[in-house]
């Protein structure tokens, strides 16, 4: 009898395909000896659509809501229908003994499976291959150490709660939304309270009010002191006068060194990466967003095989991972960290408790380099980018601590305080990565005391002289609108955005990952992008009048990381058999009449205040201009016709003027460049000058952006409901 494998992706099966010697063609699985190999393509089953369960529901209507069948059914997604049938067939073979759930390792690649093997009612022994990465080694290693796959089964009902909840709550909450405003709106569970952090970090920013501080800087002994506050050993102050006197006091006066303090210190390595802290230093240093880092992290994993499994949420290795360190080095010497690289295998290379923890680590490890090497040509500017980050992040931890030996001197002068500090490395250890131009994690603190290099003797009763003094002034900043990289940190925390003090949610919400997960957290924010309720200017992110009014429209338990909170520590628990999905679905349910209640009675109202005059051309209906991520467009207002136009498309070619990027406007020949400075430029302009000047934008860089822009200009305005939307019959 053979083994049938399930894996999620062509790409993953075909290699496990070839690792197990599974080289007879077939389509859409491969055959060896011993084993079929054969695919999802993602999901191939999804829960049915509410116009499955009767007429009822075909059309949009209030008087049907809310939408509770008795038992949420499954259907196949039609565009992958036929693989599912391929996957059907080979489930059924009589040489086929039992079933190896090879989708990817964590919470929706089991319910990918497991989804297909519902659907198809097959009834033949389970077991379950469990690894986070795809080299040949690992994938050998995995099948050696199959696991039960009853052992997972209540990992998959999690998977079900989590599917099935957002049904109940995203739909009848969409529907109500709809129809009760005559809009095309949209909430659910994750991207309503991520809207709300958005709209709170701006109403801090319109009121907040800045004050002026002061600060002073003399000379002295040469060296700059700083004065330090008797109060609260603050480096400024708010009070003018209080500087001014302190300065009128200690210009031209003698000091005394009361105090000379000399400590070796040491500096850690930041921890390995998970999915959220990669996005956040790829948006922070290249200005990727954050579905952008995982793209180029599933092609790094997926196609190259050079990282392990990318939607992680731990910084910490297993202990099994040790053993395979140098072997891992070994693969990342064809970069910029050769050197290095060649240093550390020279010792012997070990695991310690600042980044090898079991108890840290739930589904899957930290990200790190497979045992695979790759030639650096290979790879693409963004995959490149996002591999050298894994790789000396990597790198680091395995380094020696940074030493260096730091003095700070306080000296009094007419019973005011003022210090200087100075720093003499004595061994770079992991910063030697640094010095290489890897990235660092960013301090929240920007201090206005540097360290002083090459920094006097002193002596405690030491003598010296103040001379110049400068006082230093500045103003309190309001908070910095978010980044896509700044609001991925706040949605893993988002405990400074709740309402509530409750000290328990706060503590679940920190201990379940804030809202969403590694793997959805870059969806929701496209999602909010696509759907016009977030827009970028420049790189900061602001909500838009369509976002502001979703925000007063949802139902208020809808706007809060509290009840994402609550449903993922129940999500867990489930995962873990301590609470069971019937319960879960019974809070659901109820939860869902109430926010349609809410939706159905309330007064408030919603209005289009970004309609043009221009009419559709397909349906007649006045066009709304939106702000899309990348550029501005039309968009019929009307769903069910789904026209768009795009009017402007933010490219990489940057203003010869002011250097910032430009928008592509126009069409055909009039297609130009333009920028907010004001300057503008003719495409063939453009072209003309870069081949002049030996830089060159070539016919086909240009028409594969074309073709970019028109493939999206097709895409769903919001991918997660778009199919549901398509039915909306105003």
């Amino acid at each position: 009898m053979k083994s049938l494998v399930i894996a999620e992706k062509p790409s993953v099966g075909r290699d496990i395909a070839r690792v197990l010697g599974c080289k007879q063609g077939g389509n859409g699985f491969l055959e060896g000896k011993d084993y079929v190999v054969t695919w999802a393509l993602g999901h191939l089953i999804e829960l049915a659509d509410p116009e499955s369960y009767g007429d009822q529901w075909k059309e949009w209507k209030l008087e049907t809501l809310p939408m509770l069948p008795e038992k949420l059914e499954i259907q196949v997604i039609k565009k992958t229908g036929r693989q599912y049938q391929t996957v059907k067939t080979q489930m059924y073979r009589k040489d086929i003994g039992e079933i190896i759930i090879a989708t990817d390792a964590g919470r929706e690649g089991e319910l990918v499976a497991r989804w297909i093997i519902q659907k198809a009612g097959v009834k033949k022994p389970m077991k379950r291959l469990w690894i986070s990465s795809v080299t040949d080694k690992a994938i050998r290693e995995g099948f050696a150490h199959l696991k039960d796959a009853r052992d997972y089964q209540k990992l998959y009902e999690a998977a079900v709660a989590r599917a099935e909840a957002d049904w109940l709550v995203g739909l009848n909450a969409t529907r109500a939304l709809t129809v009760k405003h005559n809009a095309q709106l949209s909430c659910g569970r994750v991207q309503t309270p991520t809207l709300a952090m958005i709209a709170k970090r701006e109403a801090q920013i319109k009121s907040f009010k800045p004050k002026e501080y002061y600060g002073l800087k003399i000379k002295g002994g040469g060296v700059t002191w700083n004065w330090r506050s008797k109060k609260n050993n603050s480096t400024s102050t708010f009070s003018k006068e209080e500087i001014e006197k302190v300065l009128e006091q200690t210009r031209n006066e003698k000091a005394v060194v009361e105090e000379v303090k000399k400590k070796q210190q040491k500096s850690y390595a930041p921890q390995l990466y998970d999915l959220t802290a990669l996005q956040q230093d790829a948006n922070r240093m290249y200005g990727f967003s954050a579905k952008q880092t995982l793209d180029y992290m599933q092609r790094l994993y997926e196609h190259y095989k050079v990282v392990t499994y990318p939607r992680t949420d731990s910084r910490y290795l297993t202990a099994d991972i040790v053993d395979t360190l140098k072997e891992r080095v070994k693969a990342c010497q064809s970069g910029a960290y050769a050197q290095i690289c060649r240093q550390l295998l020279k010792t012997p290379l070990t695991g310690n408790k600042s980044f090898v923890n079991d108890s840290k680590v739930s589904d899957h490890h930290a990200i790190i380099p497979t045992e695979q090497g790759i030639n650096m040509s290979e790879l693409e500017y963004g995959e490149r980018k996002i591999y050298e980050l894994v790789v000396s992040r990597f790198l680091a931890v395995l380094l020696p601590p940074c030493i260096y030996q730091q003095t700070e001197v306080t000296a009094v002068c007419a019973g005011e305080r003022f210090t200087v500090k100075g720093k003499i490395m004595e061994q770079p250890g992991w910063q030697e990565i640094n010095m290489l131009g890897a990235a660092t994690e960013e301090s929240e603190e920007d201090s206005e005391e540097k360290f002083t290099e090459n920094m006097p003797e002193f002596n405690e009763g030491q003598q010296i002289v103040f001379t110049d003094g400068k006082i230093t002034a500045g103003k309190t900043k309001p908070p910095v609108p978010f980044t896509e990289a700044t609001l991925l940190a706040a949605m893993e925390n988002p405990v400074a955005y709740m309402e509530s003090n409750d000290k328990e949610l706060k503590k679940t919400l920190g201990e379940t990952g804030g809202l969403g997960t590694v793997a959805t957290r870059a969806d929701i924010i496209e999602k909010l992008f696509n759907s016009f309720m977030i827009e970028k200017r420049e790189q900061y992110i602001h909500l838009t009048s369509k976002g502001r009014q979703v925000l007063e429209l949802a139902p208020e338990g809808l706007t809060s990381p509290e009840l994402t909170a609550r449903w993922e520590q129940e999500l867990s628990d489930i995962a873990k058999g301590k609470a069971k999905k019937k319960d879960f679905e019974a809070e659901i349910r109820n939860y869902t009449v109430d926010i349609v209640k809410d939706i159905t009675v309330s007064a408030k109202t919603y209005r289009h205040d970004n309609l043009t005059n221009k009419k559709c051309p397909e349906c007649g209906k006045l066009m709304l201009e939106v702000n899309h991520k990348n550029g501005r467009m039309l968009v019929c207002q009307d769903r069910e016709c789904g026209y768009r136009k795009t009017l402007s498309r933010v490219t990489n070619a940057r203003c010869p003027q002011c250097h910032k990027k430009m928008e592509m406007v126009g069409e055909g020949e009039n297609k130009r460049f333009t920028c907010v400075c004001g300057y503008r430029e003719k495409l063939s302009a453009f072209e003309k000058r870069k081949k002049e000047s030996g830089g060159g934008v070539s016919k086909k860089d240009v028409n594969k952006y074309m073709n970019k822009m028109k493939k999206e200009a097709k895409e769903p305005v919001n991918n997660a409901f778009a199919e549901a939307f398509a039915k909306i019959k105003l």
